[in-house]
């Protein structure tokens, strides 16, 4: 009874001991793990995909390997189960370590006298790949413990996930991904039986099995394999036998290579990323590429050697098409510039921002008239692209013909801080940077800007004015805009407000960009067919050119319902070219690539928003009609923002029987006077009409013998502009020139300087004087006594 009491304590003994040897094992393996963790970190390549997750292009790893981030729902059944049957048939059933094959390896081994097989499971290849060492029985046991770290730390489909885009294809190939696409140009899923059976034998002999030099070798080896597949009964025989049959035409492809600018550009911002999902169409990228190629071979004769296009999908804001340059390879032209984010002048694509402007402050509407004639803003001079005035002119018509001197003035008065506070809003980054320095020539390209940025605003005019965030890549948007808040209280009521449009991502009213749209869809398009049948499935365009100062760039920028689209031709050299347009050189480029994207689109044209009414004007001024108009149009116009004022473009005057004076009341005869009808022109046009040869409908000088004060219009000083602030040379003796308009019945201005008489002239002529430091006091008084005061300030300095 002794004796088997003390044989139950020792084989309790015995139990607890060996319980207690597991644990110490444990927690030793536990302790080592903590001091030497296992390091699992992998750089792969940046591969960068289209919107329907085809790749577009690849770039190396930071160690110069293809190594391309493969997940396991890209690899199919049957390429695990051939893996796993080949390297490691218990990797399902081990904790990393296979003891039986690590056995019958040590015993070959040692009875050959060399190494004659190995026993490594996936898990420990791993560990080998993620850590290369010398293969010695020291570094062997290394490995098993790290195998076993590595079972410890992550599932089995972790561990087979890292081993398939680790496993070398030899030079610079590591991965499954990456070996299927340069050795079958296919995708993992897409690989067949034969061709995932030579996949898996290659890293055994990288070196002798190398697809395109050695392909009858790799076959042999392949249908070994097969028949080991088919004895195993690994699957379908009749799928096996039909590997068999399958020629290997396997040699190295390159991988994809395209869209060069925007991969670029996503690689240099994300390149930590193993894959990026953008949004480009790969389809229609590569044919407005083609479209880009061969529109700049035609102009390349002319010595113009580039452009640049982006397309944004209205619908989701996603950028469907981005072409940098005409050839991306072309080192001689800098074909690797990014033409969509150059910064260039953009020539009059401002224009329809700035209109959109005055809209939205009341300052006109499409129908009313301003006057298109010289004008003069502190030595600025602006002129129209053709060297010519128009007189009177509609804002639609100023717009569509994109007339500089009525854009300069629609700029001047809605004031340079309302024009840069919405271009800054909507994201233009030079003009942030520089608007201290900008003044009105802006509207007609006196700043820097991208192709990007106009493509933005004109996205924003088909968005009704708000502006919404586009995007590059599909699952983390890379945006060009995000709302800012607004600072401008006043202009933010006269815009609609909404819980889902905020004020501030709001820089035109709907009503406002409805307006610029409706224009924009008048100017004539360089793609319109002679027959009605032909043009009928051309997609309906609002668009606008621009020519920068010089020919140096030509833009076209337009929208349909469905895709904003931006074109930018010219040299990156800014060399310019005289005959480079917007109109010539851009114009097509855009209407083609329009008319492969949305030809025969049947979205319905934009609707007239709620809030823009029509009402009826006098065509001479676009002003409320009264009595004296005859010729009248239909207008549209924003209630309780646009303009009320009743039309004056006529007015009575009493004149002589024989039309060769006029009179006041004051003195107008008892009998004797008749009533005419006579144009109420401004100075400036007068002025206009008088200086080139206009003939016009005058009225008759006034009763010489009037003793009457007039309190009529007094003279406009044009030049210089009160408030102006100039900075002149000390060592210089520049003038300034005084300049005026003024009523027509004004026969001579005279000019005072601080309080004293200057000169007399007539209100066509010039007059100069040469400035004194500090504050100046200018006055200008016509003939009847009427009188216009202004002061300038004059600062010298030393340049």
């Amino acid at each position: 009874m002794r004796r088997l009491k003390k044989g139950i304590l020792l084989r309790h003994r015995r139990v607890f001991l060996f319980i207690l040897f597991v644990l110490s094992l444990v927690l030793l393996f536990l302790l080592i793990d903590l001091i030497f963790p296992l390091k699992v970190s992998l750089d792969y390549s940046t591969v960068i995909t289209d919107a329907d997750s085809t790749i577009m292009n690849a770039y190396l790893s930071r160690d110069d390997k293809w190594r391309m981030y493969t997940s396991l729902n890209e690899i199919t059944p049957t390429l695990k189960k051939a893996i796993i049957f080949k390297e490691d048939k218990y990797f399902h059933y081990h904790f990393g370590v296979n003891p039986v094959s690590i056995f019958r390896a040590l015993v070959n081994n040692l009875t050959s006298g060399r190494r004659t097989s190995g026993a490594s499971t996936i898990s420990m290849q791993v560990v080998r790949l993620l850590e290369p060492k010398r293969r010695t029985y020291l570094n062997k046991l290394i490995e098993i413990f790290k195998a076993t770290q590595l079972e410890w730390h992550y599932s089995k489909n972790e561990i087979l996930q890292l081993y398939l885009n680790l496993v070398p294809f030899g030079g610079n190939i590591e991965g499954v991904k990456a070996a299927s696409m340069i050795y079958f140009n296919k995708m993992p899923d897409q690989l067949s039986i034969g061709e995932i059976a030579a996949l898996s034998i290659i890293p055994n002999r990288p070196n002798t099995l190398k697809p395109g030099e050695n392909n009858e070798i790799l076959r042999k080896e392949r249908d070994k394999w097969l028949s080991r597949y088919l004895k195993a009964d690994l699957f379908p025989e009749q799928d096996i036998l039909d590997a068999m049959e399958e020629p290997l035409k396997s040699y190295r492809h390159m991988l994809p290579d395209h869209a060069h600018h925007i991969c670029q550009r996503l690689y240099d911002s994300e390149k930590r990323r193993h894959t990026i999902y953008t949004t480009i169409h790969l389809e229609k990228q590569l044919k407005i590429e083609a479209l880009v190629k061969e529109h700049i071979n035609r102009w390349y004769f002319r010595n113009v050697k580039n452009a640049a296009a982006l397309v944004i999908d209205n619908r989701t804001g996603d950028v469907i098409a981005y072409v940098g340059s005409a050839d991306f390879f072309n080192n001689e032209d800098a074909g690797q510039v990014d033409g969509v984010r150059a910064v260039r002048s953009p020539g009059s694509a401002l224009k329809p921002l700035i209109y959109g402007l005055a809209f939205d402050n009341g300052i006109v509407t499409p129908k009313s008239v301003i006057s298109d004639v010289p004008v003069y803003f502190s030595g600025y001079e602006p002129e129209n692209y053709d060297g010519k005035y128009h007189g009177l002119v509609n804002i639609e018509y100023a717009l569509s013909n994109s007339l500089n001197v009525p854009a300069v003035k629609i700029m001047y008065e809605l004031n340079m801080g309302t024009v840069i506070e919405a271009l800054v809003k909507a994201g233009f980054r030079q003009i942030k940077k520089d608007q201290d320095n900008l003044g009105l020539s802006v509207a007609l390209g006196g700043c820097g800007v991208t192709l990007e940025e106009l493509t933005y605003l004109y996205h924003t005019l088909s968005n009704k004015g708000i502006l919404k965030d586009i995007r590059f890549m599909q699952k983390d948007a890379l945006v060009i805009h995000k709302g800012k808040k607004n600072k401008d209280n006043r202009q933010n009521k006269k815009k609609k407000q909404t819980d889902d449009h905020p004020a501030r991502n709001i820089i035109l009213s709907e009503e406002a960009a409805f307006m610029v749209t409706d224009i924009l869809t008048q100017v004539t398009r360089p793609d319109l067919p002679t027959e009605w049948q032909n043009s009928a499935n051309l997609p309906k365009v609002a668009w606008k050119t621009g020519t920068s100062y010089g020919r140096r760039d030509a833009w076209s920028i337009g929208y349909s319902k469905n895709y904003t689209i931006g074109v930018w031709v010219g040299n990156f050299s800014g060399t310019g070219v005289p005959e480079l347009s917007g109109a010539d050189a851009a114009a097509p480029l855009l209407f083609n690539i329009f008319n492969i994207l949305d030809y025969g689109s049947e979205e319905n044209w934009y609707e007239i928003p709620e809030g823009l009414k029509s009402r009826i004007v006098c065509s001479v001024t676009g002003q409320i009609y009264s009595d004296f108009c005859n010729d009248l149009v239909i207008d549209y116009y924003i209630p309780s923002v646009s303009s009320s004022k009743p039309c004056q473009h006529m007015k009575e005057v009493y004149i002589s029987p024989d039309s060769s004076e006029s009179y006041c009341m004051t003195c107008r005869p008892e009998f004797g006077y008749i009533k005419a009808l006579y144009p109420n022109y401004a100075p400036e046009m007068i002025a206009y009409f008088e200086e080139y040869q206009i003939n016009y409908q005058k009225i008759p000088p006034h009763h010489s013998e009037c003793e009457r004060i007039f309190s009529g219009i007094a003279p406009v000083i044009t030049s210089p502009l009160n408030g102006a602030e100039y900075y002149v040379d000390e060592t210089d003796s520049m003038q300034i020139a005084l300049s005026c308009n003024a009523s027509n019945d004004v026969e001579k201005v005279f000019w005072y300087i601080n309080k004293r008489f200057f000169k007399s002239i007539t209100p066509n002529e010039k007059a100069f004087f040469s400035p004194g430091e500090g504050k100046i006091d200018i006055s200008c008084s016509d003939d009847k006594g009427r009188n216009t005061d202004i002061q300038i300030w004059v600062k010298k300095i030393k340049f």
